[in-house]
């Protein structure tokens, strides 16, 4: 193996620290390549994938994201509504049905919320009556993909192959349409799948107000929630909870009346703009 020049050397080291920053940052930077033959850290054409990220200012205002809201919507993607109004909009990641969704649906009704269902094809599939249930009760379905992948890098025809795989399964068990709302598996994202969704009519929906109950071994208490939901919530504010937590299932009903409570009134996602 040839040995590399002290120049070369140097060029690595730096293409490592650009990495480095660029993923500690979660931000969509150029991607960096080292051209190791010349020595010259060289920045590529290509747009790199970020992960949706939040930073948050304080108590009752909405975090600061990636991007700002002004930026997104011209992309037809949202985090946050009008910051203005004391308006929340309630969303479900739903990737398999881990018995919760009857308490959910329950405590929704109870509190005449209309929440956005982000369902993948595992949960269509092999749920059909529930999907069909949360579909009647006016809730919005609505698209996470397929299969569930990194979406982000993908080209034009994979990207539109998983949204219509999910649309078809949809549209074979309820006879219905999806709701056009997409939202980023793992908040994986590119400007150019931004494009690709609003190409499909789809607003690409991020979240504003998220903490984490996906880990099933790891359920947080119900004081840990209420630390993070209540503390956290903000006028706009798009929450993210996952359908598989038994926390949310087990406090959604007097999460919603603590947020009633707290002046919030609850929103249709698909109306957002």
């Amino acid at each position: 193996m040839q040995k590399l020049s002290s120049e070369q050397l140097k060029a690595l080291a730096v293409t490592a620290l650009l990495l480095a920053l660029c993923f500690m940052a979660g931000k969509g930077a150029a991607v960096i390549a080292a051209d190791y033959t010349s020595g010259r850290v060289q920045k590529s054409s290509k747009l790199a994938e970020s992960n949706w990220g939040l930073s948050f200012r304080q108590e009752g205002q909405a975090p600061i994201g990636n991007e700002s809201s002004e930026e997104l919507r011209k992309k037809n993607a949202y985090y946050v509504g009008d910051e203005q109004k004391n308006l929340i909009y309630i969303t479900f990641d739903a990737g398999y049905e881990n018995g919760n969704m009857e308490q959910i649906l329950e405590a929704l009704g109870k509190h005449h919320v209309t929440a956005t269902f982000f369902v993948v094809g595992n949960f269509v599939e092999n749920n059909q009556e529930l999907v069909k249930k949360m579909a009647e009760e006016g809730h919005n379905i609505a698209n996470h993909s397929y299969s569930h992948p990194d979406m982000s890098a993908m080209d034009r025809a994979a990207f539109e192959g998983e949204l219509t795989k999910l649309e078809d399964a949809y549209r074979s068990i309820t006879g219905k349409e999806l709701t056009k709302l997409y939202r980023p598996p793992m908040g994986k994202y590119s400007d150019k799948s931004l494009s690709y969704a609003s190409d499909m009519g789809y607003k690409t929906i991020f979240w504003s107000l998220a903490y984490v109950d996906w880990y099933q071994d790891k359920q947080p208490t119900k004081e840990e929630a209420f630390d993070k939901l209540l503390k956290r919530i903000h006028p706009g504010a798009i929450v993210l909870l996952h359908s598989t937590s038994a926390t949310n299932a087990k406090i959604l009903d007097e999460l919603l009346g603590k947020w009633e409570e707290m002046g919030y009134e609850f929103g249709n996602l698909a109306d957002i703009t």
